[in-house]
């Protein structure tokens, strides 16, 4: 299934719970930085269950019109930013912080907290957890973030809604009484669905977390540490918001220094220490490439594609007026007529919006013909790993009560996704020189690809690892790989390393690697937020500053063997998780669904308590 269609699938992502219960037992903190501005938790142990470890739900609201004093432009709407933060298991008074964050654009973070690094993963049933032996909040105090504005749950106003497969999310008004639900059609209250209530982009999305950074960083009570390291964990579409938002934190850092930013109650610094990518779609004009590299010679063996369709690709992406012309009169349109890439200019949007749409028709869509998953090249496409049973626990009242949450949780949001489509935000210019910005400004880069994902493949990471531009480009190029020993009898993947700069192969691992690897990621988040090298985490980086990895100077030569999946388990709430004949059966009524899972031979076989529950869809 191609990813356009995730956006829409997605909403079904809402159970029949209806709506969810009033929020009960919440403090509310007004701000001191700005009237209106509100702090709103509630302490939960829905998820981190270890003894004396504490966590806490809730949200900052920032009013209308908060955040244009950061130049973004007509801001309507409120900003009500959920937030859920996790004490270190260890030490959490000196501990550091790390903020994590899915990408999209338009998906929520719940994805990476529940099913590839958090405290806590969902069992089968939907409605119950186990902890994580591999949580990056071991060590660390994590702040998982569900931005920008609308997804996840986030929100700027509530409306109700039903959500069907066949129509999509729509306003509903109710007056007349809630319609009857099945497992193709749901009520529920969503954000307000509005393109332009929320923010448009990357760059103006940095500057409204950025507001969110001060009233959160300042003022929410139960973060008050000895340790002020602030370091960005993110994922995919992250890979533009990681380097961008670290990049304007830093640049707002400047000026508070600098006294040419003195807005009340907003001159906080924010102590930057570690940028980590996993999987991350950085720059279009130098990943591109990477895509033809995964489709047709990889290290599984896998080819999606003939030989024919492989030399169209090739002349699309090269040929006069083809991608990467296109987007570099997108890169020049922009840099000369919307330098801060805010989308104020409709010219430069259409014709950066149009290199997108050219180059994913032509270089990236006709991988999908192979049926192979767009994450995972050694699956098909209808693969049930990572498990989606998140989807259905996040939706259970117990657990919108416990969290305090006024909404239906959503994996992703359409409007927030075309809010970005529409500026053409994807092959805009600056995210890689931000990264060398970052390099220039002593801050860590620490790139992680599994070498299974399609989606931001690891030959195009390995392309933006040696497209950055800063003071020890040579000194990284000159670097060989080494292994990422990860135990006594394991090697993860191969690293590239000098100084504050690496790139990581993992090995088996799609586009979530935390979720196929947990060990090897745990390990290099480790290492790289306490100043270890990434390949033994036995060397100090802190001390040693010249330090580089030996070995080859690539590795294509170490190919790897394709797994074995189970058939697919069907899942409601995540049509993805579904071949085409199962959800024909869900949509006619003909399945037999418990916790949202329809019952079949292999659903059984693998969940054996599955024939025995009475819950229904």
């Amino acid at each position: 299934m191609r990813p356009q269609s995730i956006l829409l699938l997605a909403a079904i992502e809402v159970v029949s719970a209806q709506f969810p219960p009033k929020p009960q037992n919440v403090t509310v903190l007004e701000s001191k930085i700005e009237e209106g501005i509100l702090i709103s938790y509630k302490e939960s142990d829905l998820c981190e269950t270890t003894e004396g470890v504490r966590s806490y739900s809730g949200y900052v609201r920032l009013p209308a019109g908060s955040i244009e004093d950061t130049g973004v432009r007509n801001q309507t709407y409120e900003i009500n930013t959920f937030f859920w933060f996790f004490e270190s298991r260890k030490d959490p008074q000196n501990a550091p912080l790390s903020i994590w964050m899915n990408g999209g654009p338009g998906s929520s973070s719940m994805l990476g907290l529940l099913r590839e690094n958090g405290p806590c993963f969902i069992n089968s049933d939907s409605n119950s957890t186990y902890l994580n032996e591999w949580a990056w909040n071991s060590e660390v105090n994590m702040l998982y973030l569900d931005q920008p504005v609308q997804v996840g749950l986030s929100y700027d106003k509530l409306v109700n809604v039903t959500v069907s497969s066949v129509n999509g999310v729509e306003i509903a008004n109710f007056s007349n009484g809630v319609p009857k639900q099945n497992n193709t059609f749901y009520v529920g209250t969503y954000p307000s669905q509005g393109r332009n209530s929320t923010t448009q982009g990357t760059l103006n999305s940095a500057r409204s977390l950025w507001s969110f950074a001060q009233v959160w960083f300042q003022e929410f009570p139960g973060y008050k540490p000895n340790d002020n390291r602030i370091s960005i964990a993110t994922e995919s579409y992250g890979g533009r918001y990681g380097p961008a938002f670290a990049t304007y934190f830093q640049e707002q850092n400047e000026k508070i220094r600098n006294g040419t930013w003195s807005e009340h109650g907003e001159t906080h610094i924010l102590h930057l220490d570690t940028l980590l990518i996993i999987n991350g779609c950085i720059d279009r004009a130098v990943q591109w490439p990477g895509y033809l590299q995964m489709m047709y010679n990889n290290t599984y063996g896998i080819r999606t594609i003939n030989s024919s369709r492989y030399e169209a690709a090739v002349n699309a992406l090269y040929k006069e007026g083809g991608c990467l012309a296109q987007i570099e009169k997108c890169q020049t349109l922009s840099r000369a007529h919307d330098p801060t890439n805010q989308g104020y200019n409709a010219s430069v949007n259409r014709v950066c919006q149009q290199a997108e749409t050219f180059c994913t028709e032509n270089i990236r869509d006709p991988y999908f013909d192979a049926g192979r998953n767009y994450y995972d090249v050694s699956a098909p496409s209808a693969a049930s790993f990572p498990a989606p049973w998140y989807a259905g626990w996040l939706n259970q009242p117990h657990v919108q009560q416990g969290l305090g949450v006024p909404l239906n949780w959503t994996q992703s949001n359409s409007a927030v996704s075309q809010a970005f489509r529409g500026i053409g935000d994807y092959p805009r210019p600056g995210w890689k020189e931000d990264l060398s910005y970052l390099l220039e400004s002593g801050i860590k880069v620490t790139l992680v690809y599994g070498d299974r994902d399609y989606a931001c493949n690891w030959y195009g990471g390995e392309l933006l690892s040696l497209a950055i531009d800063y003071e020890f480009t040579p000194e990284f190029h000159a670097a060989g790989y080494a292994p990422v020993v990860v135990n006594d009898s394991y090697i993860g993947g191969q690293v590239r390393q000098y100084g504050n700069l690496s790139f990581t192969r993992v090995y088996q691992a799609g586009h979530e690697v935390p979720a196929y690897q947990p060990e090897t990621a745990f390990k290099i988040f480790q290492r790289a937020l306490f100043n270890f090298d990434i390949a033994t985490g036995n060397i100090r980086t802190a001390d040693a500053p010249n330090y580089a990895t030996k070995g080859p100077d690539n590795v294509f030569n170490i190919t790897n063997e394709s797994v074995t999946f189970p058939g697919a388990q069907c899942y409601v709430l995540d049509r993805d998780q579904c071949t085409e004949e199962q959800w024909k059966t869900v949509e006619d009524g003909t399945a037999l669904v418990r916790n949202w899972i329809v019952v079949d031979a292999n659903t059984t076989m693998l969940f054996p308590d599955l024939k025995n529950s009475t819950e229904g869809g």
